[in-house]
């Protein structure tokens, strides 16, 4: 069915039901006025009839005795008096004759018996049983209806004739009136209900079919529409089967292909998005790409290490609230990007003493020749630096390693020998030559440390398997210090830790945690021999590890620094009040086999170093001469619930000697 026809036998059916209510309505209010107005009109007959009644058993009773205690007697005698009477008669035939809803008329005695009636063959016989009038006149709309319309059906207006003196009944009036007869009262005006019924419905399905059409318009407007759309994007031309839908149900096709299409063009572009975000955020250098009119539409992860501001406070903000006049970098890429002019990687060194390489690529329609944006590239050049150092650094530890090796490999061998053969010599000189067991037990001894430094070569060139879990890095900082409290009660250090109140989960191999920390704890407690404090601070790396700020964010033109960082990292800050590390030497104390102690291996710091490597972390130090060090273990957190529930490990922050 179309929606057009639903739409007409909706209007017409609702039109229908008000006007057939309505009618109902009116109808009732009809059949009650006509029931109301035929019992008043027939109370009044029966009120004639009785007063005539009266009149006549008055005269006819006049000079007449009778015995009270006879009651058959005076029945006989008031029907007598009754039947004799002409008047009464005659007042019965008017009534029937000029009323039309009265069916007939009875008048009984005392005991229920018809003495006079319009009707002669009731006369003598018991009154017939009827239900009274007043029911009808009380009966439910419903029930009015039910009686108006359905079988035919007599009711009775009954007025009693009593004595004045004693109050006994003489003889009643009984006035029936037909339904039928009632129904010809108020025909005419059910037939113009009917009329205005039928006059409804027409005026209905006529408004019913313009208003259809005048609401399908749009309709029919908007399938254009959606054609002309759809030619345009190279959509199939609609077929015949198609048109021949109805035009609700073509444009709810129309609409759902459109929509398919949307969402398929939806899922490519977020694909797009991702792989883009991805890779600018694999990207070191910083990436602002303005519009037109100079607005921020794509920012790279790293360009917030150059604003130190969120990438998305950035977006949709004019060049002019990006980057601050009163900064030489700032300065520098704004006059660029007003002027349309292009900047091929500048050296630029900001306030802070940093190296920045900035371009600007303006970008132009290639017919018209007009601008159409702005791209602007970041290069932290002491970076790209610091990188080469840290590619050198693992290469040299990488030749370390195979060397370390080979090496091992290759003395390890003789070592065994020479220990099996020493025993062998041992044992055949005895203690008979005294000298010659103190020399072969020097020999012995520094075999065996050799072998010892051999095998501490190939533990640290071996590959290491980590064993991750996800760890609170509280409870581990906890078993460190547990670890550690005997040598800093011997040196007569003083702990100071302060650990945060949330935890910091780390996907991290504990074992080897452990001992990267440790090794560090026990180096500032041996730089401070004469007792000291060793503060140890875990805390979250809101700024990714990249604490040296490079261009400032201009709020409004006010100045003001906006720094939006999520922690990704946790920071645990090691520091002595040792006399501090040589800035000569600074950048040799994490090789392998450097140290500056008496009987230092140099392996230590060479291993931590290699730990933190593994769990993708760093570590790096700051030191000024003569007011001790501060080593700085950045480790990687796991990308996990923070809330989620750990263990609350005991005395997070504790003072005193060695605690």
């Amino acid at each position: 069915m179309r929606l057009k026809t639903k739409l007409v036998l909706a209007i017409s059916g609702l039109v229908f039901l008000i006007a057939g209510i309505v009618s109902l309505v009116y109808v009732h209010q009809l059949v009650k006025t006509a029931v109301q107005q035929s019992y008043e009109t027939n109370h009044m007959v029966a009120q004639q009839v009785w007063f005539a009644l009266q009149q006549a058993l008055e005269t006819g009773l006049k000079d007449r005795t009778v015995d009270p205690n006879n009651p058959k007697e005076l029945r006989e005698l008031v029907a007598e008096t009754v039947q004799s009477d002409p008047t009464l008669q005659t007042v019965l035939v008017s009534v029937i004759r000029y009323s039309s809803t009265v069916y007939d008329v009875n008048i009984g005695d005392s005991a229920g018996v018809t003495i006079l009636s319009s009707t002669p063959d009731n006369v003598g016989k018991p009154l017939p049983s009827r239900p009274n009038y007043s029911q009808l006149l009380r009966a439910n709309p419903a029930r009015m209806m039910m009686q108006a319309f359905g079988r035919p059906e007599v009711f009775d207006i009954v007025v009693p004739l009593t004595g004045e003196d004693n109050g006994k009944l003489f003889a009643t009036v009984n006035v029936g009136v037909h339904t039928s007869l009632l129904r010809a009262v108020y025909q005419p005006l059910l037939r113009n209900a009917i009329k205005l019924m039928a006059l409804a419905l027409i005026v209905a399905l006529s408004a019913a079919f313009l208003l259809s059409n005048f609401a399908l318009g749009p309709l029919t407007e908007i399938s254009r529409q959606l054609d002309t759309l759809a030619a345009q994007e190279g959509a199939p031309v609609e077929d015949e089967a198609a048109s021949k839908q109805d035009v609700a149900a073509r444009v709810s096709t129309k609409i759902e292909k459109i929509g398919q299409r949307m969402r398929n063009v939806e899922e490519v572009y977020s694909a797009l998005r991702e792989n883009l975000d991805q890779i600018l955020g694999n990207l070191q250098d910083g990436i602002l790409l303005f519009t037109e009119d100079k607005r921020a539409v794509l920012v790279s992860d790293a360009a917030r290490r150059f604003l130190q501001v969120g990438r998305d406070a950035l977006l949709g903000r004019h060049a002019s609230e990006i980057f601050d006049d009163s900064t030489l970098l700032g300065r520098t890429l704004r006059e660029a990007i007003d002027s349309g002019t292009t900047l091929v990687k500048e050296e630029v060194r900001t306030e802070n003493g940093r190296r920045i390489q900035a371009s600007v690529d303006v970008i132009y329609d290639e017919e018209t020749r007009q601008g159409l944006g702005a791209l602007v590239t970041l290069h932290d050049l002491e970076m790209a630096a610091e990188i080469e150092s840290e590619l050198e650094l693992s290469r040299r530890m990488a030749a370390i390693g195979r060397l370390t090796s080979g090496v091992g490999h290759e003395v390890k061998n003789p070592i065994n020998a020479i220990v099996v053969h020493l025993e062998l010599l041992k044992s055949k000189i005895g203690e008979t030559n005294g000298q010659a067991s103190r020399h072969l037990e020097v020999i012995d001894v520094e075999i065996r440390r050799l072998d010892r430094v051999v095998q501490t070569l190939v533990d640290f060139s071996r590959p290491v398997e980590l064993q991750l879990r996800e760890q609170d890095l509280r409870l581990v900082i906890r078993d460190v210090l547990a670890l550690a409290a005997d040598e800093l009660e011997t040196h007569q250090v003083t702990l100071i830790s302060r650990m945060p109140e949330e935890p910091l989960i780390a996907n991290v191999d504990a074992d080897l945690l452990k001992q990267a920390m440790l090794n560090v704890i026990q180096n500032g407690a041996q730089a401070m021999p004469e007792g000291g404090k060793l503060e140890i601070v875990l805390e979250e790396d809101r700024n990714h590890g990249e604490d040296l700020p490079l261009l400032a964010l201009s709020n409004g033109g006010t100045g003001e620094r906006v720094v939006h960082a999520a922690p990704t990292a946790a920071v645990l800050r090691i520091a002595d009040e040792g006399p501090g590390i040589p800035e000569e030497i600074r950048e040799k104390i994490f090789d392998l086999y450097f140290t500056t102690k008496t009987g230092g291996s140099g392996i230590g710091l060479a291993m931590t170093y290699r730990i933190l490597q593994l769990h993708h972390g760093s570590i790096d130090v700051q030191s000024r001469q003569g007011r001790g060090s501060e080593f700085r273990l950045r480790i990687p957190l796991a990308a996990t619930d923070r809330g989620r529930r750990y263990p609350q490990p005991a005395n997070l922050e504790e003072k005193g000697s060695g605690r």
